[in-house]
């Protein structure tokens, strides 16, 4: 780039190391000392010496030393990144910093702030912006959103989700069971799951800004909304009956003490019922009063917890009483270690994993600061630092407590005051004879109703004061129902917002500074109620166990895939993470569900299934760079290579098609027929040739080609689109044939529409035409014509332009080369258009499809018949082949053919041979053939070799007099091929038949032309040209 003379300019606004000046007046309408958007001087340029057309709001900054649109790096060129090659905010486009600019209203209206920031940081975040707002008379300034840190947002909510009622009244019971040994195993055996989850949770996390729907967000963007959209649903769901799981503990919890008092209200059942729904309604209250009152509730039922704990462990360090003796309580003593340490399976539930799938859901809840991304400071930090510590905190809790307890009590004990005994008394067995007291009777008989494996209260017998021990479960139980009290509408409001199921978009709003979904508390409000009603939830909740196990399997295996795909996109600061660490705890989490209710688990995996079938089936419109793309690219980019290494087989021939559509919507009968043989099978790619200037023509293909693909997409036709610019039709044509593919995906076949106004169209394009024909036989592709009676071409329709190289505009039958329009259509106007219907998209009954193998061509002109006969619409349609014979030989030639075909095993059983092929076709047709060449005939009058070509000079396409003499004998045959094409496949479905092929420099492209118009004309079925490259394409051996 030139440096520009530097005019003489106020004060550069300076910031770190770049400086950046405007070089633009205020505007005209402005007044004097507002900054708006920018206008450049009359005569400025930018990286130019010259004077260059700028747009009134381009603008030119002073950037290194000399002027340029080119902008330093910034935070908001890479905010709300999409899809490559979309426009950044205030970055110039390629062709700005390219291409000569020109005015072009609109471009960089960057506001002055936003360019200033030449540190490439954002000066304040949404901040900065909310205090410019503040500043400007007569805007409302927006309150700013309520965010957490990692201690408040995601570890105490994530502990007190942990935390649970298994702490209080299941853990020491299990410790009974199993042992202190094995207890520690099923603790320790269940956080390795959750760690494990808890780094893929931490590296997702950090791959890039985390945003509102937490778990749901999280998969969804790494998996794809397949699988994130089912998981995001059940994973709300499951929240919003967890509140009424939990609330229904609480509220069983406080019968209880109400039946000891003898104070029911009405019943049992209905009394959980009721207090159940009372405390859901004041969860709600708390929910609905804004993120910071449920943040402190949720600190003061921390509190109550760690208050608990703390009273517990004082209570095994103080002396025993009797009473506390008589429950099985002696303080720390070795011995009740070493008897515990050990373990005593007992019931039905005695079993290591009957007692791990007991426990393992105390160790869930580590999504809840997930849950709430959206709430938090920093979520790359907070998920991360909060949710780990979570894990780490309470499982130290969780060994704390069984190894305590079990240092602390013995496994039976009666209660009973009368059982004390004078140490070393006769008929004494167990423990407790040395410390005093004789629980033999009711040990042997099972019916003891205290010590660890009898009493589920022995934290609260155990603790300094008990009724802590019962703040300690409320606490549990309410902060746990109000983390899914929150978690539910938040992850339920992102998938509500993503839209991928329909009819639930309604409760996607958001109220209030913080976007609260208050009709997602509502709906989830209605749901715990329902299941409170209930009051049965033993069915269900394993279910709901199933369901978050089910994400954790989702969450390890996002983090497997997306490290397995090495997609560039994958870069998460989160370093201590391994792949199979998170591929082996997705392997456990499905275990564990198998082994917690298998019955459950099938449940779950049904759910997945079915919604993740609707989404795809749907396939709705989002992109959002998950690692599926990047796996499919992957398996593509493997295949594609491995394939160069496999020798090629005739028995693994595919016909691999490059067709010349043009825009593909001009040609749909060409699309159709080519679609419809390879589908599923080979390689279809559709060319456009863009004839004209590359300056002109480039940013109509940039434009166009993602149209045309959709285009193609929602006719269900699997081929690509390629296009290319070039001078001419056949210089296009000769960059597609060569250039086209990738490795062995590399097409074989040129197939092309049939040029039916040859006659009226200028001699160049004719030649360009057949010259198309010789470029592909040079290159060794297989040639495929086809020819419609009423066209190929719709543009007309489409009040669209076609190349004239092919057909003039005001014939639009056929062609491949285009030139647009000046108002070329929108992508997505395309994409939408009305489908034309064709031929090839209706069933065609019990018709014929004619093969006209009258040359040896290596067998195309049968497979491509054979193809589409195995096609649904075309299955019914019987196949004959006809080929040429002697009259005095038919059955011998006849038998040897279906012999032939037999082996090929193609299914082909009517032949016909046809032996008046030789015959001379009637004199009218003759005349006809005669008057369709003259036109183009150089009447030299048989002059010699060198006159002709000084005759012909500059009119190559000229038939001279010797040429039509020596091409008598096959222009007849090609009359009379018409003759028989006529008698024999009048009401066919379909004609193939093997064409001529016209010798490059001795057949003049107008006879040439003529030998395939007389060929096919008068056809009312489509008629396919088929001619191979000369090599076997079917074969009979195995090998």
């Amino acid at each position: 780039m030139a440096e520009l003379p530097i005019p003489d300019l106020p004060p550069a606004h300076c910031s770190g190391r770049f400086t950046i000046s405007t070089l633009l007046p205020p505007l005209p309408c402005m007044e004097e000392g507002d900054r708006g958007p920018y206008a450049p001087t009359e005569g400025s340029g930018c990286d130019s010496a010259q004077p260059t057309h700028l747009s009134s709001s381009t603008l030119c900054t002073r950037t290194f030393g000399y002027n340029t649109v080119d902008v330093v790096p910034a935070y908001e060129h890479y905010a709300n990144s999409k899809g490559v090659g979309d426009l950044r905010k205030g970055r110039p486009s390629l062709a700005d910093l390219h291409s000569i600019l020109k005015p072009d209203p609109g471009r960089f209206r960057t506001p002055v702030s936003d360019l200033q920031q030449s540190n490439g940081l954002p000066e304040a975040g949404p901040e900065a912006g909310l205090e410019e707002a503040e500043g400007e008379p007569g805007r409302a300034s927006m309150p700013e959103p309520v965010r957490f840190g990692w201690v408040k947002g995601v570890m105490i909510r994530c502990m007190l989700n942990i935390w649970g009622v298994i702490l209080y009244l299941r853990l020491p019971w299990i410790t009974a069971q199993a042992g202190i040994a094995l207890t520690w195993l099923i603790i320790l055996m269940s956080v390795t799951v959750t760690t494990i989850t808890g780094l893929s949770i931490s590296a997702i996390s950090t791959n890039g800004k985390v945003k509102s729907g937490g778990t749901y967000f999280l998969i969804s963007r790494s998996l794809g909304p397949e699988l994130g959209g089912s998981i995001g649903l059940i994973f709300a769901f499951a929240n919003a009956v967890a509140v009424a799981m939990h609330t229904v503990g609480f509220a069983e919890t406080v019968r209880d003490l109400l039946q000891e008092h003898n104070s029911l209200i009405v019943d049992p059942t209905n009394d959980i019922r009721i207090i159940g729904v009372i405390t859901v309604t004041v969860l709600l209250g708390i929910s609905l009063a804004g993120m910071e009152w449920e943040a402190k509730a949720q600190i003061l039922f921390f509190l109550v917890i760690l208050v608990s704990f703390i009273n517990y462990l004082v209570g095994t360090v103080i002396p025993a009483t009797t009473e506390k003796q008589a429950k099985g309580f002696f303080s720390y003593r070795a011995d009740i270690f070493a008897q515990n340490f050990v373990p005593n399976w007992r019931g039905p539930e005695g079993s290591f994993f009957g007692l791990f799938s007991i426990f393992f859901p105390s160790a869930t809840g580590i999504l809840a600061g997930a849950n709430i991304s959206g709430d938090l400071k920093d979520p790359a930090v907070a998920i991360p630092k909060g949710t780990l510590m979570a894990i780490f905190w309470t499982t130290v809790s969780y060994l704390v407590l069984s190894a305590t307890i079990g240092a602390c009590v013995v496994r039976d004990a009666s209660g009973s005051l009368n059982d004390s005994v004078a140490v070393g008394s006769p008929g004494c067995e167990g423990l407790a004879c040395s410390f005093g007291w004789n629980f033999t009777s009711c040990a042997q008989q099972q019916s003891c109703r205290y010590g660890l494996s009898n009493y589920y209260q022995s934290m609260s017998m155990v603790s300094g004061f008990g009724p802590l021990i019962t703040a300690g479960i409320f606490g549990a139980t309410l902060s746990s129902a109000l983390a899914c009290l929150v978690s539910a509408p938040k992850v339920f409001q992102c998938l509500c917002k993503d839209q991928l199921y329909p009819l639930i978009g309604f409760f996607g709003k958001g109220y209030g500074r913080n976007s609260e979904p208050i009709r997602g508390y509502m709906l989830t409000y209605i749901i715990a109620i329902g299941f409170i009603l209930i009051a049965e939830l033993n069915a269900i909740a394993p279910i709901i166990s199933n369901f978050f196990l089910c994400s954790y399997a989702l969450i390890n295996f996002s983090c497997f895939h997306a490290s397995i795909t090495n997609s560039p996109g994958w870069r998460p600061s989160f370093r201590y993470y391994s792949k199979w660490a998170a591929l082996f705890g997705a392997t456990v989490s499905v275990v564990i569900m198998l082994l917690l209710t298998w019955w459950a688990a099938l449940i779950a995996f049904g759910i997945v299934i079915f919604l993740l079938g609707y989404v795809l089936y749907k396939k709705p419109d989002v992109n959002w760079g998950s690692s599926m793309q990047a796996s499919s690219y992957n398996m593509a980019l493997n295949y594609s290579v491995g394939l160069s290494e496999v020798d090629e087989h005739i028995k693994n021939y595919r016909p691999q098609c490059l067709v010349l559509t043009g825009p593909p919507n001009f040609r749909p009968a060409l699309v159709d027929f080519v679609g419809t043989f390879t589908k599923n099978l080979s390689l279809m790619l559709c060319g456009n040739v863009l004839i004209g200037p590359r300056k002109q023509k480039m940013p109509e293909s940039r434009l166009m080609a993602d149209g045309h693909t959709k285009w193609l997409m929602k006719r269900k036709i699997k081929a690509f689109y390629t296009d290319v610019v070039a001078e001419d039709l056949r210089s296009g044509v000769q960059m597609l044939i060569q250039a086209a593919g990738l490795g062995k995906m590399r097409p074989n076949i040129l197939v092309l529409g049939y040029k039916r106004n040859w006659r009226t169209a200028s001699p160049q394009s004719l030649e360009d035409y057949v010259g198309i024909l010789h470029d592909a036989f040079d290159f060794k592709y297989g040639v495929c014509l086809m020819r419609m009676k009423e066209g190929l071409n719709v543009s007309q329709v489409l009040q669209a332009h076609v190349n004239p190289t092919f057909e003039a505009a005001e014939h639009p039958k056929n062609g491949t080369g285009s030139r647009a329009a000046p108002g070329t259509v929108d992508p997505t106007t395309l994409a939408s258009e009305q489908q034309a219907s064709t031929i090839f998209q209706s069933e065609q009954g019990k018709k014929t499809i004619d093969i006209y193998w009258l040359f040896d061509d290596g067998g195309l002109t049968l497979l491509i018949p054979y193809l589409l006969g195995r096609k649904k619409r075309w299955g019914k349609c019987k196949i004959r082949v006809f080929v040429g014979g002697q009259i005095n030989r038919m059955d011998e030639e006849r038998k040897a053919i279906v012999s032939l075909l037999s082996k090929f095993r193609l299914g082909f059983h009517e032949v016909h041979i046809l032996p008046d092929i030789n015959q001379k076709p009637r004199p009218e047709h003759i005349k006809r053939f005669d008057e369709l060449i003259a036109p183009f005939r150089l009447n030299d009058g048989f002059k010699d070799e060198a006159t002709v070509n000084e005759m012909r000079q500059g009119c190559p396409w000229k038939i001279s007099d010797e040429e039509v003499d020596k091409n008598r004998a096959k222009s007849l045959r090609q009359v009379r091929l018409n003759e028989i094409l006529l008698d024999y496949s009048r009401d066919a479905a379909l004609i193939a038949i093997t064409p001529p092929i016209g010798r490059k420099g001795r057949c003049p492209s107008s006879l040439y032309m003529a030998w395939l118009e007389t060929l096919s004309q008068d056809l009312r079925p489509p008629v396919i040209l088929t001619r191979g490259n000369q090599e076997n394409v079917l074969t009979f051996y195995c090998q």
